[in-house]
């Protein structure tokens, strides 16, 4: 079933450490504290994972007060979400401030079902990772091409934590989607919940339920960070289940 306790934790920041050691290719985290009325939340991120899995990260950091209206009206703290686009919870492939545009997300997918005619990955594999679009999209610099648009970066952990920690320290407030622990305060899945594949997490999948750090600057300006996992696909149907190619 989708996360039962999706939501967002707000607070100010805390504390922001790493795992006491990386052995590249394998899980590794970073760890984000915040302050809230309840007590300090800790946040779990996966930045590394075994290569049969991989990670991807992506950084949002056009948006504007305005953006994250409902959220920001509430007060720090927990916050349980549905999920529904109304409610003010994050979807990678359907919240408006982090959709790409139309003829990239396309030629993505043009891209991709060329490369299973040529070589179908098997189910599982960490097929879904930065591609050429990303690549040249990093390499034009996005949006001073003309264009709205941030590619996903393959991470190996440390490089995806060194853009978010100035925007964590930086920030006058923090907002963490993703599941509430059951006990203790804390926030899990921080990342892409949707699009996995046949097995172990497929039963979880499910749209407006999607994990990410967002953080707030006093000039007012919004940077979203997202992660995904390279076996998940953005192209979901209304269940959050991988669309069939």
């Amino acid at each position: 079933m989708p996360l039962a306790h999706y939501g967002v934790t707000i607070g100010t920041f805390n504390d922001f450490y790493r795992d006491s050691s990386h052995q590249y290719g394998h899980w590794y985290h970073g760890h984000v504290r915040l302050d809230t009325p309840q007590g300090v939340y800790e946040a779990a991120l996966d930045v590394d994972a075994p290569a049969v899995t991989g990670v991807s990260y992506r950084l949002v950091d056009d948006l504007r007060a305005a953006d994250l209206a409902l959220v920001r009206a509430f007060p720090d703290g927990f916050h349980p979400l549905e999920s529904s686009s109304s409610s003010g919870a994050l979807d990678y492939a359907r919240s408006p401030q982090l959709r790409t545009p139309r003829w990239v997300d396309r030629a993505r997918t043009a891209g991709r079902a060329v490369s299973r005619t040529l070589q179908r990955p098997a189910i599982g594999a960490p097929a879904f990772g930065p591609d050429l679009i990303d690549l040249v999209g990093g390499w034009l610099g996005g949006r001073a091409a003309g264009v709205r648009f941030f590619p996903w970066v393959a991470s190996n952990g440390d490089n995806a934590l060194d853009v978010l920690e100035p925007h964590l320290r930086a920030a006058s407030r923090i907002y963490v989607f993703g599941q509430a622990f059951q006990e203790g305060l804390g926030v899990h899945d921080v990342h892409q919940n949707q699009g996995d594949p046949p097995g172990e997490h497929y039963a979880a999948n499910g749209i407006w339920q999607d994990g990410a750090v967002v953080c707030e600057h006093p000039d007012g300006r919004i940077i979203v960070w997202q992660l995904k996992f390279n076996t998940q696909t953005l192209s979901t149907d209304e269940h959050g289940n991988p669309k069939l190619p």
